[in-house]
């Protein structure tokens, strides 16, 4: 070949150092996602180590303090209302009573075959019936009014119950956020008998309880009367 040909010819070039696969690049990268990995992990530990610092100092103990005046108030209420009851039963059999034994001269004043001095003593009866069934009713009648004045609390614990509400489901996105970042696995354990044995209360609609669900006085009675009571 002639030398100007030869000089014609590209030069060799080196490769790029840039092109040339790295045998460590996989496992680089493999450890650059995990550093990655446990950067987030560690800034989500960060934030929910607030709030659950923030939920078990302030938040929790406020709303037991909160639901405990509930409980109060709902206390309150039920026994004014059930002395306002026991209060309104004699006056109203009062005059149930004394109505019924009314009728029957009523009747024989009505069909025109009572007697002078019955009649006499049916007008003396009405009008002491009249005066004593109005008292009574007025009686009544304000106790219902106070009964109405009892369950003004309704609106007050209403409020309180939907903060609590609140406050539950927050608590529900942290253990969430907490079981993920532990890696726990979804799905629930079985309950232990300790568990079974403090019982789930009365059934509430919306909730599966099982099967230890007390549904009324009959089943209280069983239970009573399984624990020898």
């Amino acid at each position: 070949m002639p030398e100007s040909a030869l000089r014609a010819l590209p030069e060799p070039r080196s490769p790029d150092p840039r092109t040339v696969a790295d045998p460590n690049a996989p496992h680089l990268l493999a450890q650059l996602q995990d550093l990655t990995l446990n950067l987030r992990n560690a800034l989500d530990r960060f934030r929910l180590d607030s709030r659950l610092t923030r939920l078990a100092e302030k938040d929790v103990p406020d709303a037991r303090e909160r639901l405990n005046h509930v409980l109060k108030l709902t206390d309150q209420a039920a026994h004014r209302t059930l002395d306002l009851v026991e209060k309104s039963c004699p006056p109203a059999d009062r005059i149930a009573r004394e109505a019924a034994a009314l009728n029957e001269p009523w009747s024989r004043f009505r069909a025109g075959t009572i007697s002078v001095s019955d009649y006499c003593d049916l007008v003396s009866r009405m009008d002491k019936f009249f005066v004593s069934a109005r008292s009574d009713a007025e009686g009544v009648r304000a106790n219902l009014n106070e009964v109405l004045l009892a369950q003004d609390f309704q609106d007050l614990t209403g409020q309180i119950i939907r903060g609590v509400v609140t406050l539950v489901s927050e608590v529900e996105v942290v253990l969430v956020d907490l079981a993920r970042l532990a890696g726990a696995e979804g799905g629930s354990t079985a309950p232990t008998p300790e568990e079974l044995a403090r019982g789930t209360g009365p059934s509430v609609p919306g909730v599966d309880q099982g099967t230890a669900v007390v549904a009324g006085q009959a089943d209280i009675d069983d239970l009573l009367s399984d624990l020898g009571i």
